[in-house]
C-alpha cells in the first residue's frame, strides 16, 4: 500500500467535482480539463483520497458521509484561512450562493482575489488556484466550494446554514 502523505487541497477540489457532476460518466482527463489541473495531479489526489477513505477503492465514487465528515469537522483545521486585504474578486463563503440567500445585512464581504471579479471583499485564498476561473463553467461546483469556504471562514450560524445546505446536496449523491 502506498504512504498517504496527507491531504492537498485540490483533493477536496477534485471530490467536491466529481459530486457536481452527478451521474454522468467521467475519466482523470475529464476532471483534469475542467479544473484546469493536470491529469497527473487527478491521479495522485484520487490515491491520496482513496487512502483517506473518501473515495471507493475503484475511485469512481465519493464517500458522501466520510467526505462530509471531513468538510464540517477537519477542513477548517487541515487547510485553515486567514482574510486578506479588501480586493476585487469572485463571491465566496457568505457572500456567495446559496449561503448568502440566508445572511442579510452586513458588509463584510469574502471573495477569492481575480482581476475580474464582479465584488470587492476581503480576500480569500481558494482552495486550489484554479478556482476562481473555474468556477464561472460549473454552478453546481462553484456552490460546493462555497459551502467549502463558509465551513472555514464562517462564524456559527453561517457554518450552521452550510452544513444545511451541504447535507441538501449530499443527500442528492
Amino acid at each position: 500500500m502506498k504512504k498517504h502523505n496527507g491531504m492537498r487541497p485540490q483533493d477536496i477540489v477534485i471530490l467536491l467535482n466529481i459530486l457536481s457532476m452527478g451521474d454522468h460518466e467521467w475519466n482523470n482527463a475529464d476532471i483534469a480539463n475542467s479544473l484546469n489541473i493536470s491529469a497527473s495531479e487527478v491521479t495522485e489526489a484520487l490515491n491520496r483520497c482513496k487512502i483517506a477513505r473518501l473515495i471507493d477503492a475503484a475511485k469512481r465514487k465519493v464517500h458522501t458521509n466520510a467526505l462530509r465528515e471531513f468538510l464540517i469537522f477537519g477542513l477548517k483545521y487541515v487547510f485553515p484561512v486567514e482574510p486578506g486585504s479588501v480586493v476585487r474578486g469572485v463571491p465566496t463563503a457568505h457572500s456567495a450562493m446559496p449561503i448568502s440567500e440566508h445572511i442579510t445585512g452586513g458588509n463584510e464581504n469574502y471573495v477569492w482575489p481575480m482581476a475580474k471579479g464582479q465584488l470587492r471583499g476581503y480576500s480569500i485564498d481558494p482552495l486550489y488556484r484554479t478556482v476562481p476561473e473555474i468556477v464561472s463553467n460549473n454552478p453546481s461546483l462553484y456552490e460546493l466550494l462555497v459551502i467549502a469556504d463558509t465551513l472555514r471562514v464562517g462564524r456559527a450560524r453561517e457554518i450552521q446554514i452550510a452544513i444545511d445546505e451541504l447535507d441538501k446536496r449530499l443527500s442528492n449523491a
